[in-house]
């Protein structure tokens, strides 16, 4: 079902058994549902505000690893007509990375604002039928071993409770699921006062995104690409709470002692003040509920890898859900979510954290620090390569089982394959991938169909790669063995797909 549904009435919903309700339709509820609705599983995307893309977002940046994923769902190629690209990005004034070595189809940052992602993936989760319900608010959760009762108010002022086989919070950095499963949210303020605005400047900045600091104050400038303009920055000297007033006239004085102009700027329609948080739940899975996104994990701006990180959560949870509640896996397999995403939050964390750290430093000991990161990522190829892969998020591998294939849990890259075809394309529909080494005749019952419905296509190398690899749907191996003959092969789609992870 399509469309706005505010709910209605009091007491149990009638027929209101749901496979999967997902609580959150920002940019990593909306990716989530939408994979699960194309892999067949009916869902319910509950949202708290009225139906409304904002244009006062905060994230603006999409990562080489993200595009990806996206590239994956069809999606990457229209984002891109959305936005600039950078292929360069200053850390600090004296380190900055070279995105353009990137192994990616995607080697750059993608400069967008939130809400055309936002765009694009409910129009996705709207086609697949994911069935939207706004102005919907959870008040308590309950789970038994069958399932989960939520007691939902709507617009109008009724409450109404629904059970899901499975519940996931994607209900960003105030999470009322978290609340409700009991997950504390532990974890300090990295800065404490930052503001928003979006301006018009009567000076085009040179660059898509301009970023600097000077003394005790940073200011960064994105474009949004129609004339608008996001301004974010702080001044240590003036750490003050987020409701506190906030004038065009402070953003322009922050802005010229930052980057030695404020190009003009005037006419702001937006005005805000907030504070960073590093906060990450300690269990993205209680029983039947999950965490993904803000919900799981907040942290520091610097690196621009918060929505990023978000969606790549959901892309790592779908196919596992829809592979649970289609009974083509055990509920094991949704353990992995924990196991793999869980320590990448807390990298992130790290990383970011560490950048924001650094970037602020004012003692003489930190600043040395910060000089000699700054020297040694510079200097040295291997640290720089490991810089970049982690803060695109291209370099992330997950843990594989003892005695695995040394391939199983890497990202495969956007490979050409035999068909003609490249793997991400391949991907679409989240199928798994066998790629062999050579063109193989599968059995009749072991062989996909090829019509896009089956859960599996089989491919082979464009070159002379002489290893046999099966691709997750979120584009990590599976399964992997050199020299596969037919027998080794057939073993490994018997296994049923979804249980090799």
């Amino acid at each position: 079902m399509n469309g706005i549904d505010t709910g209605a009435g009091a007491g149990r919903a009638a027929g209101s058994m749901h496979p999967v309700i997902v609580v959150g339709a920002g940019p990593t509820g909306l990716l989530l549902a939408g994979d699960l609705a194309e892999a067949g599983v009916p869902v319910t995307l509950l949202e708290k505000r009225p139906h409304k893309i904002s244009n006062l977002s905060r994230a603006f940046g999409v990562h080489a690893r993200t595009l990806e994923q996206l590239d994956a769902r069809g999606l990457a190629d229209d984002l891109l007509a959305t936005g600039s690209t950078i292929t360069r990005l200053r850390l600090f004034r004296r380190l900055s990375l070279d995105l353009s070595t990137l192994p990616s189809r995607f080697p750059f940052l993608l400069i967008t604002p939130q809400y055309e992602v936002e765009r694009l993936l409910e129009r996705r989760a709207r086609r697949l039928g994911v069935r939207f319900r706004y102005e919907s608010e959870l008040l308590a959760l309950r789970q038994d071993a069958d399932g989960v009762d939520i007691d939902v108010r709507n617009g109008d002022g009724s409450t109404v409770t629904h059970r899901a086989a499975y519940v996931v919070g994607t209900d960003g950095h105030h999470s009322a699921v978290r609340r409700a499963i009991g997950q504390p949210f532990p974890g300090v303020s990295v800065i404490t006062s930052l503001f928003l605005a979006d301006v018009r400047l009567a000076e085009k900045p040179g660059t898509v995104l301009t970023v600097d600091g000077a003394g005790d104050v940073f200011a960064m400038i994105a474009s949004f690409g129609d004339g608008w303009y996001r301004v974010m920055g702080w001044n240590r000297r003036h750490e003050v709470p987020d409701d506190a007033p906030l004038g065009l006239d402070e953003v322009k004085d922050v802005t010229r002692r930052a980057l030695g102009t404020d190009y003009g700027m005037h006419d702001a329609r937006w005005l805000s003040r907030f504070h960073s948080d590093e906060r990450q739940a300690p269990e993205y899975r209680v029983g039947r509920v999950f965490l993904a996104g803000d919900a799981a994990h907040i942290h520091s701006p610097a690196g621009g890898q918060g929505m990023n990180t978000g969606l790549q959560d959901a892309a790592n949870l779908g196919w596992k859900l829809a592979a649970v509640v289609r009974g083509q896996a055990s509920d094991s397999l949704l353990d992995t979510y924990q196991a793999e995403r869980h320590p990448v939050g807390k990298a992130v964390l790290r990383s970011s954290g560490g950048l924001v750290r650094l970037a602020r430093a004012q003692n003489p000991a930190l600043r040395a620090v910060r000089a000699v990161v700054s020297a040694f990522v510079n200097a040295a190829a291997p640290a720089r390569t490991r810089a970049l892969a982690q803060l695109t998020g291209i370099g992330y591998r997950y843990p594989a089982p003892r005695g695995a294939h040394r391939l199983v849990g890497t990202r495969v890259p956007d490979v050409s394959l035999g068909s003609g075809q490249r793997l991400y394309e391949v991907l679409r529909g989240g199928r798994f991938v066998l790629i062999t080494p050579r063109p193989v005749h599968l059995p009749p019952g072991q062989a996909p169909d090829g019509d896009g419905d089956s859960p599996a296509a089989v491919e082979h190398w464009a070159g002379d790669r002489r290893t046999a690899v099966l691709v997750r749907p979120d584009g990590y191996v599976a399964w992997a063995a050199d020299d596969a003959g037919t027998d080794v092969l057939e073993t490994a789609l018997a296994s049923r797909f979804p249980t090799l992870h």
